[in-house]
């Protein structure tokens, strides 16, 4: 019973992890037009950075991994079985926090009516694109959806096995 519990508190994390990459996403929507914010200059993209975070275990690493999978965190944050390389590593699931994506630039947009704008009339605007957040937010939502499917197995199989 002990594995049914570990995947259903694994899930559970990976549900928050997705609700959370959905908040930062919609974040990222709503602040696109943002050229001043309170720390100065243009609003920054927000990004969930998963970090791994040990767990005890006696469960296979093969299962392990792939119940990490299924919670929706990403193969770099995940120690397990490398497939390609046949190398096993200690396993891990995750915590996370939101940062801003260093990685993101500005776009610079000839607005000389707005009123950030430099002397020759451009204005420094998010560098977020649309396209990319709703993919993003799909892709959260899918694993969203992948995390309650889990949980509600693991719940049926308990269920199950208390009836037999």
């Amino acid at each position: 019973m002990s594995g049914i519990l570990s995947a259903i508190e694994i899930s559970s994390k990976g549900l928050s992890v997705q609700r959370a990459k959905m908040n930062v996403v919609a974040q990222n929507i709503a602040n696109a037009e943002t050229t001043e914010t309170k720390e100065g200059g243009p609003y920054r993209r927000q990004r969930v950075v998963v970090k791994e975070d040990k767990v005890e275990g006696s469960f296979d690493t093969h299962m392990r991994a792939a119940r990490v999978r299924l919670a929706g965190t990403h193969s770099q944050h995940l120690k397990g079985r490398d497939l390609r390389t046949g190398r096993t590593t200690e396993f891990s699931t995750a915590d996370m926090e939101v940062v801003a994506d260093k990685d993101s630039s500005y776009r610079l947009v000839h607005d000389p009516s707005h009123p950030d704008a430099d002397e020759n009339g451009y204005v420094k605007m998010p560098d977020i694109e649309m396209v990319n957040e709703m993919v993003d937010m799909m892709a959260a939502s899918r694993a969203y959806e992948a995390n309650t499917v889990v949980i509600s197995s693991a719940k049926k199989m308990a269920k199950d096995a208390l009836d037999i």
